[in-house]
């Protein structure tokens, strides 16, 4: 791949994660300010609630699945691609009916749990959603792997505009909405975003007649790992939420998570570039070693901190501010919590990518062992913080928590492909003329 068309992937495949990401948010966003409008605090924390469950059964399954297949298509022949595909859409069946059944079973506890009897009518009817999901995230897997990201963004774009229109309409109109009503419309867009994924992933979904049990075993050990760190830092992300239900109520729940949907805003470079990184390194290995993914790593990382710092910086300013008008008042004692928060949104790029580049090497296990050590120091520090100092506790859990990570992660990566965290922030004050050359000043000129 020449120079030039190195740029232009990265240029046309960074927008398109960048603008998927932002779009993502950004609807996520405009339905959760009509939510807490709309919603009474009781009501939005039990949301939050459910939010966090579903999203760790999605990670569950997209865990143990995406990232295995990304990997091994990206890099294997053409002629392997059917079994390979055929091999992680078994898998994938069977953990969406392990789920399923996991569900069933748990909807009940946890609706004792955190006092929340609606909860399991919304996750039984969670199902429908979870079916759809599942081939969704089978069909933007492959057309990932095959670097492609426009259909990724277009059914992403569909299914969470589905549900936001639907918010805003209700807002509009006055129509009163059930939490079920919510469900339901999540159902909705599931379907018709698995439709039209699969127009933009047919000419790369191929089966294979058989079964190739070297491909399941391929698969599943590598995904078990991944599948481990999807959940562990998922649940490293949601468990305060969750104690925050169970040791004071559902609507504490609800607060933290105001602050959380805030910084999750200046997040949208990070998850974009590490879209477009996994499959780069997984052929940057094969074909240029180590120092490749030292300098992707670095450079990755740098291009998201200068993404993310005017962010923070504006964010943790105008902290008082942007509460009031995002939330409204009765969600003032969210403030300190978002001044928290936005620090350790400073260490997330690293994170990000030190799971990205040790996936693509192979070290999985790694980063597994990682990310549940990191999550276990979570769960103790909330259980005891929490306790102590109510709502501000979880957010000092998550960040120490979160230093922690950082600082064994530099380590790791120093030992096994030598990175330098002086490079990242060389690479972040670089970007800034670097982006104004290339991309402001050449379009002047031309």
């Amino acid at each position: 791949m020449s120079s030039k068309a190195k740029d232009q992937y990265w240029l046309k495949s960074g927008l398109l994660n960048i603008l998927q990401n932002f779009s993502g948010v950004l609807f996520g966003f405009g339905g959760f300010y009509l939510l807490v409008r709309i919603l009474s605090k009781d009501d939005f924390g039990v949301w939050t609630l459910f939010m966090s469950v579903t999203t760790i059964a999605e990670a569950i399954r997209s865990g143990l699945i995406q990232n295995a297949l990304v990997k091994y298509l990206s890099s294997a022949e053409p002629a392997e691609h059917p079994e390979i595909i055929t091999a992680s859409s078994v898998i994938s069946i069977a953990i969406t009916m392990l789920c399923l059944l996991l569900i069933g079973i748990f909807a009940p506890y946890l609706s004792s749990l955190w006092d929340s009897p609606q909860l399991i009518s919304l996750l039984y009817t969670y199902i429908l959603v979870y079916i759809f999901s599942g081939i969704l995230t089978q069909f933007n897997a492959i057309e990932q792997a095959n670097l492609q990201f426009q259909g990724i963004f277009i059914t992403n774009f569909i299914r969470q505009g589905i549900f936001f229109g639907f918010v805003l309409v209700s807002f509009l109109s006055e129509y009163k909405i059930s939490l079920l009503d919510l469900v339901w419309v999540q159902a909705l867009g599931a379907i018709v975003s698995s439709v039209i994924a699969f127009k933009f992933v047919r000419p790369y979904f191929k089966l294979a007649f058989t079964i190739s049990k070297e491909w399941l075993d391929r698969l599943f050990g590598y995904g078990k790992y991944a599948f481990g760190t999807a959940v562990s830092s998922l649940l490293s992300g949601t468990v305060d939420q969750m104690m925050l239900g169970a040791m004071l109520s559902p609507a504490a729940s609800g607060a933290f998570n105001i602050a959380v949907r805030i910084t999750n805003l200046i997040d949208i470079p990070g998850n974009a570039i590490a879209v477009v990184v996994f499959p780069q390194s997984s052929r940057r290995m094969e074909t240029e070693g180590k120092s490749g993914i030292k300098y992707l790593y670095e450079k990755s990382v740098g291009t998201t901190l200068a993404l993310v710092l005017p962010g923070v910086l504006f964010l943790y300013l105008f902290s008082d501010y942007v509460i009031y008008f995002i939330a409204g008042e009765k969600y003032a004692d969210t403030i300190p919590l978002l001044q928290v928060t936005l620090l350790y949104c400073l260490l997330i790029p690293y994170g990000r990518q030190f799971g990205t580049i040790l996936d693509s090497i192979g070290k999985t296990k790694t980063t597994f062992l990682v990310v549940v050590g990191v999550t276990a120091v979570n769960l103790g520090l909330n259980y005891i913080l929490i306790d102590e100092m109510g709502v501000m506790g979880a957010a000092y859990a998550t960040l120490i928590s979160n230093i922690v990570g950082f600082a064994i992660a530099q380590i790791i990566l120093k030992r096994e492909i030598n990175v330098s965290l002086w490079s990242t922030l060389r690479f972040m004050v670089q970007f800034y003329p670097e982006f104004y050359t290339k991309y402001i000043k050449a379009r002047i000129q031309s």
